[in-house]
C-alpha cells in the first residue's frame, strides 16, 4: 500500500521489461475501485482510451521509451472505503511504428447515428 493524502498529486510510473530496445509503453486506461477485485461495480475513470476522464491526471515526459509516467490528485470514493484499488491497462507497442496504437494518443470512440 501506498499512503497519501486528500488533494496530494500521486505520481506513477510503469516500465516495460524486456530485452527488446525497439518497445514503447502507453497508458491506455486507468481506473479506480474501493474493491480490489471488483472494477466493474463502483468504479472511478481516470483515463480511457488514451483520454483523461479526471481533470487531475496528467502524463509526464519520459526519460525512455519503455517508461510510462503519470499521476493524478489522490481521492476518496467515500468515507465509508478506507483504500482505492488502480488498474491500468497499458499497450506495448515497437518503437516509432507511428501507426501503431502507441503513437495516437487520445482516441474518442463516437457512435454512428443509425437514422441514416
Amino acid at each position: 500500500p501506498y499512503y497519501v493524502d486528500m488533494d496530494q498529486n500521486l505520481f506513477l510510473q510503469a516500465s516495460l521489461h524486456s530485452s527488446d530496445q525497439n518497445l514503447t509503453v502507453f497508458v491506455d486506461t486507468c481506473v479506480a475501485s474501493p474493491n480490489s477485485s471488483d472494477f466493474r461495480t463502483l468504479v472511478y475513470e481516470l483515463t480511457k482510451s488514451g483520454c483523461a476522464s479526471d481533470s487531475t491526471y496528467a502524463l509526464f515526459p519520459s526519460p525512455r521509451s519503455d517508461v510510462a509516467r503519470f499521476g493524478f490528485n489522490a481521492f476518496s470514493f467515500v468515507s465509508r472505503f478506507p483504500s482505492v484499488f488502480l488498474r491500468c491497462e497499458l499497450v506495448v507497442c515497437r518503437y516509432h511504428d507511428y501507426s501503431s496504437r502507441c503513437y495516437q494518443g487520445c482516441v474518442s470512440r463516437f457512435k454512428r447515428s443509425a437514422d441514416s
